[in-house]
């Protein structure tokens, strides 16, 4: 059990309704928010203003003070006229979650919201975040913005996912405390969308282990102890320029010279880099898929072809996003 639990005996009970109440919200990645679902209730200064009002109240009739009737209700009419423009600063927008890029482990997800305004007139303080898994009240942690008449706005909120997979997205809340802050109109939204999260790769990876020799031919490639492949040459007019090594050139210019070298396609073409699960060197399955993970970004840095071999499923020598993306996510899943 963990502190906040010891300190507050019936969290478990709050996160089981708020558990039971987030399961009943329809998944959607677009929410339109009307009286249905939004929400509003006093803030703290709401209810010492309500506190304050009825003192004031209470003196007047005491006292027949009609100067004090003319306070009392003129601060009770704009706490009223407070919560409808409060209620309908939130009430019309229209809330639209972006697809999320995938993240390795270790890493933010940006979840990038639209926010939408049919109306003429603007929307101010507008507030989005996470919702808390613990409950905690307050609005620390929201992003703010203003929407503008008959325009959109665009935010983006930060979730840190606690482990490789996929994963839903979480719930989300917008909030709002315009003009006053005497009332606070909220929303919870259920987002559909689901997010990949890649494994972490190694920090200080070891080099690219050797080609494998393509059948009926030697192999003749290494990787060096940087993770660069041996198999290059110097350059020939002609060669195309996905060929340089540019890194090499980038050092061979820091140094003051001009040579450039290219790879070495025919040497390429006689061995195969496959970075294999079971021989990467590691104990544990999560330094094993980190480390794999490390040298797919190396390989995909140099312009390699690579496969990858994992329990149940091979991968065929490739490069590009698409390959590398299906390698990445092949290992998340793992």
């Amino acid at each position: 059990m963990g502190w906040f639990q010891r300190l507050n005996p019936l969290a478990p009970v709050r996160q089981r309704v708020r558990q039971w109440f987030l399961n009943r919200l329809p998944a959607s990645d677009t929410l339109t928010l009307t009286q249905r679902n939004v929400y509003i209730l006093p803030t703290r200064p709401g209810w010492m203003l309500g506190f304050t009002l009825l003192l004031l109240l209470v003196a007047s009739i005491n006292y027949q003070l009609n100067l004090g009737y003319l306070l009392t209700f003129l601060l009770a009419g704009s706490a009223v006229v407070g919560m409808h423009v409060c209620h309908a600063n939130l009430r019309g927008l229209t809330l639209h979650l972006a697809p999320p890029l995938p993240v390795h482990a270790g890493q933010a997800v940006s979840l990038e919201v639209r926010l939408a305004n049919d109306r003429s007139k603007p929307r101010f303080g507008i507030g989005l975040g996470v919702v808390s898994q613990r409950g905690a009240k307050g609005d620390d942690g929201l992003a703010w913005i203003d929407v503008p008449a008959q325009g959109s706005e665009t935010v983006h909120v930060a979730w840190a996912p606690d482990r490789r997979g996929r994963h839903a997205t979480p719930a989300l809340t917008a909030v709002t405390l315009f003009p006053l802050g005497t009332f606070r109109v909220w929303t919870i939204w259920r987002t559909a969308a689901r997010v990949v999260v890649y494994p972490a790769p190694e920090a200080h990876p070891p080099g690219l282990p050797p080609g494998e020799p393509q059948p009926g031919h030697a192999a003749v490639g290494r990787m060096n102890s940087s993770g660069e492949f041996d198999g290059v040459r110097a350059y020939r007019r002609g060669d195309p320029q996905k060929t340089v090594v540019w890194k090499k050139a980038a050092q061979a210019f820091a140094a003051g010279r001009d040579d450039l070298v290219s790879r070495d396609t025919l040497a390429m073409q006689r061995q195969q880099l496959w970075l294999d699960h079971a021989s990467c060197g590691a104990s544990d399955l999560e330094t094993r898929l980190s480390r794999l993970t490390a040298w797919i970004l190396m390989a995909e840095d140099q312009g390699l072809d690579y496969g990858l071999r994992l329990p149940g499923r091979e991968f065929a020598p490739d490069h590009g996003d698409a390959h590398k993306a299906r390698c990445l996510e092949a290992m998340a899943l793992c």
